[in-house]
């Protein structure tokens, strides 16, 4: 999963190799009896991130301050590139463990092996703990389906931190113009996309989605199927899901991003009434439409909604005094506070319930953060399990083809029968 659309992430030249004394003691997973009361001693501490623009700035700023109110403790940020850069980051440190940070940003389906071979820290402790955390995970007022999103093999190995949902974003002078009303389910964005596309006599597609992936996910979800390597990509359930929307390619009223990558550049030209993607794109939305209309977001059709984006996990090479600061730090960044100038800043949702409906929040000159409560009842991530990373990541291409055959009016069960095995071959691999 990417961090949002349309950040385009500049990769960053000559990443700097860990060389502090993180390098310390390679302990194991804390117990609460062996955390530290309190930070004693100068400390250092090291978050890999893929951060740039806004959300470094914005990283810096939250640090800066934490480093104040903590003397003790140093955070090194350590920018890594864009996300893919980070990832490769990590993956070739697991091989040296010494040189990984205390802290990075990650996906979770990017250290099932990193989990499985015991490299990180069970944040359960810590979560617990009442000096260093909040004494229990229902006092730290994170969502719990976000907690539930950062876990490994059902153990709390992440933090949330920048997180994003699915939105439908709309254009509401199109809808007026051809009387339909901002769809609530499937079915309704399929009829109001199928009238949006017959009323303009093909002028305007009626919608489509950015995430093809997650469009299957969720598509699934909703049909009662979790992501797991049991699914039959093309049984009857699965092949429901992907006709839904191989039907609207066919007949014109629904649409793929293909080259243009991303739906809001099409939605800002009005080639496009409605399209589902993430949350955290609403300014870039904001910025192409300008003044040409009114656009509108509500949360996305169905009942399910996409978790995304990155945790923070914590490697066991650190000392305990490092693991106790570098635990403080993400207590600090999942503050209420700290996450209203966050998602104020950067697009991103809130992680704590209370900054979600706060008015500064919600009150904001931006349309998601006055939905992002109902649009979030009912959220789902891709569960962490051996290659879900790399079955997730294959299905955008996969679905791709299906729907681009569909699009040239071809029968699409031979390209259904050529996703099953490239789908089932990445949880085999």
């Amino acid at each position: 999963m990417k961090l949002g659309k349309k950040l385009l992430l500049a990769a960053v030249a000559g990443a700097t190799m860990l060389t502090t004394a993180a390098c310390g003691n390679k302990s194991s997973n804390s117990s609460d009896s062996k955390i530290p009361t309190k930070i004693s001693k100068k400390t250092t501490i090291v978050f890999w991130h893929g951060m740039t623009g806004v959300q470094q700035t914005t990283l810096q700023k939250l640090t800066k301050e934490f480093e104040k109110k903590n003397p003790n403790i140093t955070v090194k940020l350590q920018n890594q590139g864009a996300y893919n850069d980070l990832q490769a980051k990590i993956n070739s440190t697991l091989q040296s463990p010494n040189n990984l940070p205390t802290i990075t940003q990650a996906y979770p389906g990017w250290l099932w092996n990193a989990a499985k071979n015991k490299m990180l820290t069970d944040m359960t402790p810590y979560i617990n703990n009442k000096s260093i955390g909040w004494g229990s995970a229902a006092a730290s007022d994170i969502k719990t389906e976000l907690l539930d999103g950062a876990k490994i093999n059902d153990t709390q190995y992440g933090i949330p931190f920048s997180k994003s949902i699915e939105t439908l974003t709309y254009n509401k002078d199109l809808l007026d113009k051809y009387g339909v009303k901002v769809p609530t389910t499937m079915d309704e964005l399929k009829t109001a996309s199928e009238t949006i596309y017959k009323k303009s006599k093909g002028k305007v597609v009626g919608a489509g989605f950015d995430s093809l992936a997650n469009y299957y996910v969720l598509g699934m979800k909703n049909a009662g199927v979790d992501f797991t390597d049991k699914i039959d990509f093309a049984g009857s359930t699965s092949k429901s899901v992907l006709n839904y929307y191989a039907d609207g390619m066919k007949k014109g009223y629904f649409r793929i991003a293909g080259s243009d990558h991303y739906l809001s550049g099409p939605f800002a030209n009005e080639k496009v009434a409605m399209y589902i993607g993430t949350s955290a794109g609403e300014g870039f939305v904001k910025m192409g439409v300008g003044k040409k209309f009114t656009y509108g977001v509500a949360p996305r059709p169905g009942k399910y909604n996409m978790s995304q984006g990155t945790d923070i996990y914590m490697f066991n090479k650190s000392t305990a005094m490092q693991k106790a600061a570098a635990f403080l730090y993400i207590k600090f960044l999942t503050s209420k506070a700290s996450q209203l100038t966050w998602a104020n800043s950067t697009g991103y949702v809130p992680v704590v319930k209370s900054a979600m409906t706060d008015a500064s929040y919600t009150k904001s000159d931006l349309k998601t953060p006055a939905i992002v409560n109902e649009a979030m009842k009912y959220t789902y991530s891709v569960p962490v399990t051996k290659n879900s990373n790399a079955a997730y990541g294959n299905l955008n291409a996969i679905l791709q083809n299906v729907f681009t055959a569909a699009q040239k009016g071809q029968n699409v069960d031979a390209q259904i029968k050529a996703g099953k095995a490239k789908f089932d071959a990445a949880w085999k691999q």
